[in-house]
């Protein structure tokens, strides 16, 4: 069926049941009907004829919005029905260069999509296949099946964040995943070592950013660097444990008091030792080369130097 543009009754249409977006919040509808109000709708809406009805692929939005204000008719293209698995895989790829649907509601519904290849194919899709079904890079979909992989209760409690405006979400899915990173990391090294603990770490750290006492995403990565100091036995596990414990029972105590107090310096020097390792093999090269010593480079070099005698004598 060739796309036409035609004007159909409000009522006859209906909302995608395979939409992902499925958070509406109330100040972008708000926003939206007023710029309907004062021009209209200046972009149809994209559906397909279903019955005696009509099923939106693109512009829900646009049609809370149409009858809010009590239009009675309202601009649509029409296109072909969709099978399921091919109606799912459109509303992807329509929405997908918007990036205006929130991850968790998006992660729910390419797990349905996953399902519905499984059901049509008999095998699962591979990584690279469910990011072309769903126009997505392989790297969101694996952000989107750790997502999925979380326990239901903290789906729930970000389901209900997203029902929030967004002037009072307190709580992303991004400080849900570092938290559950930082927590894995710490199990992989033996300074976590039970289910029990590990939720209550993640936990903490949730309730952390809730209080402001974290008040930056990536802050719980610093955990990460902590376990590395005990595999280079730059401070004890008992030490990596006793400040973990720490972390956890005092509801002040923030990542970077506990960074400060245990590994900063050993991990400060680790990076100093990287840089000068790269110094090194460069300056080496330029000996072997026997590159000329620019003016410049000789008065760094000096300095540098000075700075290392100065460094090794205290």
């Amino acid at each position: 069926m060739t796309e036409t543009v035609e004007l159909i009754p409000v009522k006859k249409l209906t909302p995608n049941p395979e939409n992902p977006r499925l958070i509406f919040h109330q100040e972008e509808l708000d926003a939206l009907r007023d710029s309907i109000q004062q021009q209209g709708i200046l972009v149809p809406l994209t559906v397909y004829k279903d019955g005696s009805s009509y099923t939106i692929l693109d512009g829900e939005r646009r049609w809370r919005c149409a009858i809010k204000i009590g239009l009675q008719k309202i601009p649509v293209n029409l296109q072909a029905k969709p099978g399921k698995l091919q109606n799912l895989m459109m509303m992807f790829a329509i929405h997908h260069r918007r990036n205006e649907w929130d991850p968790l509601p998006t992660a729910l519904k390419l797990e349905v999509l996953e399902s519905l290849f499984f059901k049509q194919n008999d095998k699962k899709p591979t990584e690279k296949q469910l990011a072309e079904l769903a126009s997505l890079t392989r790297g969101e979909v694996r952000r989107y099946k750790k997502l999925l992989a979380l326990p239901n209760h903290y789906k729930d409690m970000l389901m209900k964040e997203l029902e929030k405006p967004r002037s009072q979400q307190q709580i992303t899915v991004d400080h849900v995943l570092e938290a559950t990173a930082a927590g894995r990391a710490l199990v992989n090294r033996d300074i976590i070592v039970t289910t029990s603990f590990e939720e209550k770490f993640r936990q903490a750290i949730i309730a952390k950013f809730r209080t402001g006492v974290i008040t930056s995403t990536v802050d719980p990565r610093k955990f990460s660097r902590l376990a590395r100091a005990v595999d280079r036995d730059e401070i004890s596990l008992e030490e990596a444990v006793r400040v973990t414990k720490k972390f956890v029972k005092n509801k002040t105590y923030s990542i970077r008091e506990l960074f400060e107090d245990t590994v900063e310096e050993f991990d400060f020097q680790h990076s100093v030792e990287v840089l000068v390792d790269r110094v090194e093999g460069r300056v080496t090269e330029i000996v072997e080369r026997e590159f000329e010593v620019s003016e410049a480079l000789r008065e760094r070099l000096v300095n540098l130097r000075r700075l290392i005698s100065k460094l090794l004598k205290t």
